[in-house]
């Protein structure tokens, strides 16, 4: 885990400002993991750079988190908490970054797609078609190569198959039941987005205890970060007592 101390965090939080949402999740992940260099980020399987998120939410906020959900038949506003101890197993880092498939003719072998493989085809006309030609290593049917284009779709979909038995984690989906209508409704919970709600709301706190204690002390911020946060909302305690 890397420094989370609150000046390491400010810091994190002050550059993903200027950031788009696939920005904020890498410089997040960089927080999680100090002892991968930035250009490798990018290239880590999807449930392994969940995983690696979870875990930094965990050590930062700890295991409950408060989700809220539109119901999608009746529109009603559902709120429920969640222990991020329970998605701990499907977080595991994958065993192996390649998978090879081999069935009925077909000789497969697809890497498990990165953070780097899905803002590439983001903007493509059909992002899926363009994930698997990415991903795709080789490709051979009856000792005659292959492209990615030409692979019918039920071999499509066991490639789709094997790659999320591989790396579950990259697709955590929520089934929740409307206490209204009784409608379970599907959700992806997006971890990087969040925690990075999570870390936008306790940076914005975190300046408005140090703007009330320098005016009230005259401190720096250097020297109100370096405080505890047991003795910083104690002295923030005896300003509002003054």
């Amino acid at each position: 885990m890397a420094d989370t101390g609150t000046a390491a965090l400010l810091a994190t939080w002050e550059a993903g400002l200027a950031e788009a949402p696939a920005g904020r999740a890498l410089l997040l992940h960089g927080t999680a993991r100090p002892d991968l260099d930035t250009t490798a980020l990018p290239a880590v399987p999807l449930g392994e750079r969940e995983g690696d998120l979870l875990a930094l939410r965990r050590a930062l906020f700890g295991e409950r988190m408060q989700v809220r959900l539109d119901c999608h038949a009746c529109g009603a506003d559902m709120e429920f908490e969640l222990d991020a101890g329970d998605f701990t197993r499907s977080l595991d880092r994958p065993a192996r970054q390649v998978v090879r498939l081999t069935e009925d003719g077909w000789d497969i072998t697809f890497r498990l797609p990165a953070a780097a493989d899905l803002t590439a085809v983001a903007r493509a006309t059909d992002p899926r078609t363009a994930l698997l030609g990415r991903c795709l290593v080789s490709a051979v049917h009856d000792g005659a190569p292959r492209t990615a284009d030409s692979l019918p779709p039920p071999v499509q979909r066991r490639i789709a198959e094997a790659v999320e038995a591989a790396d579950p984690g990259a697709d955590i989906t929520l089934n929740v039941g409307c206490p209204e209508c009784g409608t379970t409704t599907r959700a992806e919970l997006d971890i990087a987005s969040y925690l990075w709600t999570e870390l936008d709301a306790w940076a914005r706190d975190t300046l408005l205890d140090v703007h009330l204690l320098a005016t009230a002390y005259g401190w720096s911020e250097p020297e109100i970060l370096a405080l505890s946060p047991l003795r910083r909302r104690y002295y923030l305690e005896l300003c509002a007592d003054v």
